[in-house]
């Protein structure tokens, strides 16, 4: 048994769709922003090359299966694949996902989170103003309608559940008009639907300000990233990383053993705040010189974070002792857990280390 119940945030960015090929170009995928990718200052290591996996294609279920056998091994309990529901039923990049589901492989854990936020800015790769898709809220008629398109998920013997109800994170609370009715209403559902509930986890990157009305609106828990907090914590660190990037037009640059220093609080000591394991960053390959890159993500470094992560939640009862890392595979923001020429499986082996009892 593990120490702790370690579920990594899972990308079904890499596969072309029809939608990204009329966007960007002809069989975008997001290993298109990861291979062109250059080093914008001294010591910049970029690009990042997958090793172990290469440039996989998530259509291929041996790949699938791969990705899930590697992160049994080295702790990880489960996938949190994040899930696309923009309302009227529009749904994107869930081909992955319904092929785990219909094929029931790979046997490994997973849950959904729903990344309720439309496409717009650099941190989708836009340059411009425009959005490519938005993120709507038609209605009570299109809850029920997407409570129906996750159920069969809900009542796979894989989903992962807390308290025997299956856990679904919502990635922007705050941004739903009829949040508490949502839950409400899904909660209604899914005992009628033979479930004892749900386990609904929100989202926040700014948790002093909004955990209240989180746990007003009927989330069981929040997990907090505090992947920013180091621009208030670090004030003059992070002044300047700004300074640099407007003289040198290069990336924000800040050591990640600096800031990562700030990426767990004494809030997630509570038994329903739920910290967030960052064991990189570098935005560049989306966002060039207007990206935030955490410098020196050594392998060491993370494994000090992952402890102080760990010590928040090794009190709380077993099935509440959740960390959700950020991320498996999300290559293009350089946020990723999966093997690269340069650290190999180096991150994998720090949760090892610290998560799997031996």
């Amino acid at each position: 048994m593990n120490k702790a119940r370690v579920i990594a945030f899972y990308l079904p960015q890499f596969h072309p769709i029809p939608e990204n090929d009329r966007w960007w170009m002809k069989g975008f995928t997001e290993w298109t922003n990861v291979g062109k990718a250059r080093p914008l200052f001294p010591g910049h290591y970029q690009p990042k090359v997958p090793a172990d996996l290469g440039y996989y294609d998530l259509r291929v279920p041996e790949t699938r299966k791969a990705q899930a056998d590697m992160a049994k091994e080295y702790g990880i309990e489960g996938f949190c694949y994040w899930h696309y529901w923009f309302g009227n039923g529009k749904r994107l990049l869930e081909r992955p996902f319904n092929e785990v589901l219909s094929s029931d492989e790979p046997d490994f854990p997973f849950c959904l989170a729903w990344a309720n936020e439309s496409w717009r800015g650099f941190y989708h790769g836009i340059k411009s103003k425009d959005t490519l898709i938005n993120q709507l809220y038609p209605g009570e008629q299109d809850n029920i309608a997407h409570f129906h398109e996750v159920l069969p998920a809900f009542k796979d013997h894989r989903y992962i559940t807390v308290d025997g109800k299956p856990l679904f994170m919502v990635y922007h609370p705050l941004d739903h008009p009829e949040m508490k009715e949502f839950i409400e209403l899904w909660r209604t559902l899914a005992v009628q639907n033979g479930l004892k509930g749900v386990y609904f986890i929100g989202q926040t990157y700014h948790l002093k300000e909004e955990k209240e009305r989180l746990m007003k609106m009927g989330f069981d828990a929040i997990n907090v990233v505090r992947l920013f907090d180091f621009e208030k914590k670090a004030a003059l660190t992070y002044k300047y990383a700004k300074w640099k990037h407007k003289i040198f037009r290069i990336p924000k640059v800040v050591e990640y053993k600096k800031a990562s220093s700030f990426f767990v609080g004494d809030e997630e000591y509570e038994e329903n705040i739920i910290p967030t394991i960052i064991p990189n960053w570098d935005h560049s390959p989306r966002s060039r010189g207007k990206s935030l890159v955490l410098n020196h993500a050594e392998p060491s470094y993370f494994a000090r974070h992952l402890k102080e992560a760990i010590k928040r939640i090794e009190n709380k009862p077993l099935d509440h002792r959740l960390a959700f890392v950020k991320s498996w595979n999300e290559w293009a923001e350089g946020n990723y857990l999966e093997p690269d020429l340069h650290y190999g499986k180096r991150y994998l082996e720090v949760i090892k280390k610290n998560v799997v009892e031996g």
